[in-house]
């Protein structure tokens, strides 16, 4: 079928629906004599007469209402798909992935975006937990989390986060039978609970600061993790001191499962930040992500 078929007989269902070449070409956009000029072409070039005229009405013949019948369900089909597509230009939608630490994720970025998402059902996201450091632009993640000190200066970054610490923690039964450390130097004696960091490979070694003297502590012990969580019950059950994130185990030392050591060596880092390529900026559904995290 030739294209100017298909505008004809759109045409032809604008005017069996109005019963008027005057409704319709109001509907249409065109004149009465233009409408009706084409209805004839149409018709002379099917060999078939599809309407019939009195001075009062049109109606379809038995063959424009054959016509009629097949045409109308089609075009309202596709109609309905045109306007799906339409709305895609106003629902955000597309897939956003983002690298980030499991801390990062349960202390700041799921629970910032938990009662945001329900209203953008058509937004999906990947949040995909690494204590590593992630090349987001090599790896196709569309952004990352990070500490504000180690952001690339290339990134664009937006603060999502409060400054935070870590705290070295153990259970009061192993202090107890260990004793309690008083500086940081004398972890190298005790059993301490190891992280691994992924990308690397390598343990992480504490970091303490007091009085602007900085002092970084490899620690050694029965344990090594690569999350946060698993430290936790592991210093609980008494298996040694555990480094880690304030917020994490501030239930636990409030109601005395762990007891936390070195309080006045233990620093401040900046907060989260998440941080991306500028070329993110121009789609809506990450727009709405980065709305979400931010402070």
């Amino acid at each position: 079928m030739r294209r100017e078929d298909l505008t004809d007989m759109l045409w032809f269902l604008a005017v069996a629906e109005e019963g008027s070449f005057t409704k319709a070409a109001a509907r249409l956009g065109t004149s009465q004599p233009t409408l009706s000029h084409t209805i004839k072409q149409l018709e002379a070039r099917m060999g078939l007469r599809l309407l019939t005229r009195t001075t009062r009405s049109v109606s379809p013949t038995e063959a424009g209402e054959r016509l009629l019948r097949s045409l109308a369900p089609r075009i309202a089909e596709l109609e309905t798909d045109i306007d799906a597509l339409m709305a895609m230009r106003d629902t955000p939608s597309g897939t956003v992935r983002i690298t980030l630490s499991d801390h990062a994720l349960q202390s700041v970025v799921w629970p910032k975006l938990r009662p945001v998402m329900g209203a953008y059902p058509d937004i999906k996201v990947e949040l995909n937990s690494d204590n590593g450091f992630r090349n987001i632009v090599e790896e196709r993640f569309d952004a990352g989390v990070r500490l504000g000190e180690s952001l690339d200066k290339d990134m664009i970054a937006v603060r999502i986060g409060p400054d935070w610490r870590l705290v070295a923690v153990g259970s009061a039964a192993y202090f107890a039978i260990h004793g309690t450390p008083h500086h940081p130097q004398e972890l190298v004696s005790h059993n301490c609970i190891n992280q691994r960091q992924i990308r690397s490979g390598g343990l992480y070694a504490w970091e303490f600061e007091k009085d602007g003297r900085a002092l970084k502590v490899r620690v050694d012990g029965q344990f090594t993790f690569n999350t946060s969580y698993a430290q936790i019950d592991a210093a609980a059950e008494g298996y040694g001191i555990a480094y880690l994130p304030e917020n994490l185990v501030e239930a636990d030392i409030a109601s005395g499962r762990l007891v936390q050591v070195l309080d006045d060596w233990s620093p401040f880092f900046d907060g989260y930040y998440l941080y991306y390529p500028s070329r993110r900026q121009n789609s809506p559904a990450f727009s709405i992500i980065v709305n979400a995290l931010r402070v």
